[in-house]
């Protein structure tokens, strides 16, 4: 009696949860679907591509949205809609991340796209499993000083007053320290450059929900001096929530963070 029972219990192992115990070592992240961003002026097939084809070889569906912030030749095109509007455009990817079987949804990016990617996490991240930020960039409330960005606030607070806050023109941007031209209208632009906007990382982290938050950021990215406290010590405290410092700059971060990455998906 007991041998039939070992018998029967051997092969339900064999048959039935060894296959998916296979299947769980081939595919670790099965289940988890990642909106992944692009920084300001890339691409979807620039730097994060390589991130996006290690999570998909571990069982991870990824979306890559074409954000307002694409460029070309490393020039952001425009900002022909506001900070809040972009951020609309993750839902259409969240949609085809579930509608493809994902049942952990993940919001990330690199430099503004990690901005976007905590700014999400603030306004809708009750939906989410998890937010990661890599190499985050796009500091409105540090650039207010700087003498362009000055100028371009003031322009495009002025022209919204004239009631020509939807007209495209040129205005200042950064990038790692590189100041350029972009075309954008008052209103958009300001919606990204405002000090006191709705694209302030620190402010966007406070409102976060009780979710895990991965910050990896290089040690040699222009933002790695702030440290933690400059955002990622304002979301909420979560057990699985970590503020990893990589040997890396900003540009190769997703590249260095694969497997940090990686591991912190498998862990939550």
């Amino acid at each position: 009696m007991r041998r039939g029972i070992l018998r029967r219990t051997l092969l339900f192992y064999l048959l039935v949860l060894s296959p998916h115990a296979a299947l769980a070592q081939r595919a670790p992240l099965a289940g988890i679907g990642v909106v992944l961003m692009h920084g300001k002026g890339g691409q979807p097939g620039s730097n994060i591509a390589s991130l996006a084809s290690a999570l998909e070889a571990q069982g991870a569906r990824v979306v890559r949205p074409r954000m307002p912030w694409i460029g070309e030749r490393g020039q952001p095109t425009s900002y022909a809609v506001d900070y809040n509007a972009a951020l609309r455009t993750i839902d259409p990817a969240i949609a085809e991340l579930r509608k493809s079987g994902a049942t952990k949804i993940i919001v990330a990016g690199q430099s503004i796209g990690a901005n976007a990617a905590i700014g999400y996490g603030a306004r809708y991240g009750k939906t989410l499993q998890g937010v990661i930020a890599i190499a985050p960039g796009h500091t409105p409330e540090r650039w207010a000083r700087n003498p362009e960005i000055a100028r371009g606030l003031q322009e495009a607070q002025a022209l919204i007053a004239q009631g020509l806050g939807d007209k495209m023109r040129n205005f200042p941007d950064i990038n790692q320290g590189r100041s350029f031209e972009v075309q954008a209208t008052p209103r958009a632009w300001l919606s990204f450059f405002d000090p006191q906007g709705p694209a302030v990382m620190p402010q966007n982290a406070t409102a976060l929900p009780r979710i895990p938050f991965l910050w990896a950021i290089g040690r040699h990215d222009m933002l790695a001096a702030a440290g933690a406290d400059y955002a990622f010590s304002r979301a909420p405290a979560h057990p699985k929530s970590k503020y990893l410092e990589i040997d890396a700059g900003h540009m190769d971060g997703p590249d260095k963070a694969i497997s940090v990455i990686t591991e912190w998906l498998k862990a939550i």
